[in-house]
């Protein structure tokens, strides 16, 4: 019984072929968009999460300067953070995998009559562990480079392209600001962030050594530390604060001259912003659904008057109105269905292209796709009932006497 009503009205649709379109068409643009929405959405909050990942597993950092306020810029302090701070913390501080004191300086790096604008970073090999950085080619700098201040360097794939091409940069020597380093090694290449940033644009030497030749000072810019597995981010955090103020002498009465931030909480805000931004879109994106809806009803209750005989002679040879009411509920819900399934496939394609576009994951949802797909099944019977209805309460003998 079910079957043959389906197959009636696939032939009322195929009967009517431009008319069908144009009626599912409010659907088809419906569920397209908020398909689209919905997984470009996904693709964009996956993308910033990886790229707060990349920046290294259950990271903390720790600069100068007070925490921001609500709705206030955050307030730099005089006091920059010193070795004494990550030596600190090194001794005192439990559940973290790795600790590193680092400053960064972006410098013009010169090699033969080349030249290119490069993040230098001065670190030591901690830095490497808590950033999740590897090295491909060569090796890190040791301890001994380390106290020495040692003129020798790893450069990531940006600057290697551009000195040296394809050939292995190792044992090369370029010139960083002013002073003469040695390539001990290349970075795994890491491409670029969702923010635009190249993160393979980037030079690597020692702490002691940026210090003296680069930036001619003892400041530290920023203390990454790497929470172990076993350890809460949002634990560590706690225990960071207490032993940097220990450090610096700030008393109880006097607030933080420093923040910690943590890398998981802004990764989480960043995707909830992303999550509501896409929620508000689909919603908007979702109105076209109710009209489709509205057009459904329209063209039943226009189909209800064109087939009121058929209608009356289906009752004067034993048709029961519950009879009348199915099939014509099962015509809006198959037009919409044909609509949410045309709609799904447009979308899952708007995304795809989106995704290439912007070079996000494409990341489609299954059951984003079945909510589509039972949600034009719902807008064709809602809005299918009451023409469906009036077809039902037909009475025979006018029927048959329509025109």
């Amino acid at each position: 019984m079910l079957l043959e009503t389906i197959r009636l009205a696939l032939r009322s649709v195929r009967r009517n072929v431009l008319r069908s379109f144009l009626t599912l068409l409010g659907i088809v643009i419906g569920v397209a968009a908020v398909i689209a929405m919905l997984t470009i959405g996904s693709g964009t909050t996956a993308k910033v999460r990886s790229d707060i990942s990349a920046l290294g597993s259950n990271l903390l950092t720790v600069r100068s300067g007070r925490p921001p306020t609500p709705g206030q810029p955050p307030v730099r302090s005089n006091r920059p953070l010193e070795d004494k701070d990550v030596t600190a913390l090194r001794a005192h501080l439990l559940g973290a995998r790795a600790i590193s004191g680092a400053s960064q300086k972006t410098v013009t790096v010169v090699s033969g009559t080349e030249s290119l604008s490069v993040s230098v970073t001065g670190s030591d090999t901690g830095y490497f562990d808590a950033r999740n950085l590897a090295v491909i080619d060569g090796r890190l700098y040791s301890d001994a480079e380390i106290r020495s201040g040692a003129n020798v360097c790893l450069v990531g794939e940006t600057v290697r392209q551009q000195f040296f091409g394809s050939a292995s940069p190792l044992g090369s020597t370029i010139r960083v600001g002013r002073m003469s380093c040695d390539i001990i090694g290349l970075l795994e290449p890491k491409g670029y962030t969702g923010f635009g940033q190249d993160q393979d644009n980037v030079v690597m030497m020692p702490l002691t050594t940026f210090q003296r030749r680069i930036a001619g000072n003892r400041n530290i810019e920023t203390i990454y530390v790497a929470a172990d597995d076993a350890t809460p981010t949002s634990e560590l955090q706690t225990r960071i604060e207490d032993i940097i103020r220990d450090t610096r002498r700030i008393t109880a009465d006097k607030e933080d001259d420093f923040n910690v931030r943590d890398m998981t909480q802004i990764a989480d805000a960043m995707a909830s912003a992303t999550s509501t931004m896409t929620g508000m879109l689909s919603a908007v994106a979702g109105v076209s659904l109710l009209v489709g809806g509205i057009g459904i009803m329209n063209i039943m209750l226009v189909s209800v008057t064109e087939r009121t005989r058929e209608i009356g002679i289906r009752l004067a040879i034993g048709a029961h109105e519950k009879h009348i009411l199915i099939q014509f509920l099962v015509e809006a819900t198959v037009l919409s269905v044909l609509g949410g399934l045309i709609g799904i496939a447009i979308g899952l394609a708007l995304a795809g292209a989106a995704s290439l576009a912007l070079s996000i994951p494409f990341a489609p949802s299954l059951a984003v796709v079945l909510m589509a797909v039972g949600f034009s099944a719902l807008i064709g019977m809602v809005f299918g009932f009451f023409p469906a209805l009036r077809g039902a309460r037909l009475d025979p003998i006018e029927a048959l006497r329509h025109e």
